[in-house]
């Protein structure tokens, strides 16, 4: 199955973003057979049967003057490990880097990429039920994926633990963000939710929780007794993995 991000790299160039440009040095991909072309494979053969090399020189639309579309995108690739999730990390300065991409072809990537993460949040998770730190870290890990800041989010449930909302409580910088639990458990008595799990994330990958996560876990817990609303979990995200405090015993 193809990743969010991949679909976003399809949205954008079926639609057009890009033009394609003669390659004077090189044998172009107009000379390669028709079904080896990435287009005309798509058109053919529908977007799953493309290679995420292969979407993103549509994207793209041309490649340099020594190679094509599909081999720079190869090469953008590989220097990405392989994974749309690092090269969506990537900024426009840095994919500026390869020989043959200039702003517009940056900027092209960046938005299918963005399209593709965007897609994803609009999967239908409300009533969804959480019934582990796996299945809620799933639906938290769309809204901080690839951050190069930390943010914190809240999830909000009802008795059946089923989602009531996904809430962003705080946007930070690169080490720390703020979480009020006044306003968390003021929007938890709004919504009439009887738990919740707390979630933040740190871009340095690592995923062991600060002393500062620790006393505001504590914090949390305590105050939700008093309201009699259940702190269920406290779960940090990086590109690593995820630590459930609940799992580790911490609630």
């Amino acid at each position: 199955m193809k990743s969010p991000i991949t679909v976003g790299l399809f949205f954008v160039s079926y639609f057009g973003l890009m033009s394609t440009e003669w390659q004077p040095d090189h044998l172009s991909i107009k000379s390669w057979a028709e079904d080896d072309r990435p287009r005309e494979k798509l058109a053919k053969h529908g977007q799953k049967s493309l290679s995420d090399a292969e979407l993103l020189a549509i994207v793209i639309g041309s490649g340099s003057r020594k190679l094509t579309a599909v081999e720079l995108s190869k090469q953008i690739l590989h220097h990405s490990d392989q994974r749309l999730s690092v090269l969506s990390k990537k900024s426009l300065s840095d994919l500026q880097k390869f020989r043959g991409v200039g702003q517009a072809k940056a900027v092209n990537i960046i938005a299918a990429l963005e399209l593709g993460r965007r897609r994803a949040l609009e999967e239908p998770f409300d009533n969804q039920v959480i019934t582990s730190s796996s299945t809620a870290q799933k639906i938290l890990k769309m809204h901080m994926e690839d951050l190069d800041h930390e943010e914190f989010w809240v999830l909000y449930m009802s008795r059946s633990n089923s989602v009531l909302e996904v809430k962003q409580i705080s946007r930070g910088g690169i080490t720390g963000t703020v979480a009020d639990v006044r306003l968390i458990f003021k929007h938890a008595i709004q919504l009439s939710a009887v738990s919740i799990i707390l979630s933040h994330n740190h871009p340095s990958g690592n995923l062991n929780p600060s002393p500062q996560d620790i006393s505001l876990t504590t914090k949390m817990v305590e105050a939700g007794k008093i309201l009699d609303i259940s702190v269920l979990d406290h779960i940090i995200l990086s590109s690593k993995g995820y630590y459930s405090f609940r799992d580790e015993g911490i609630i």
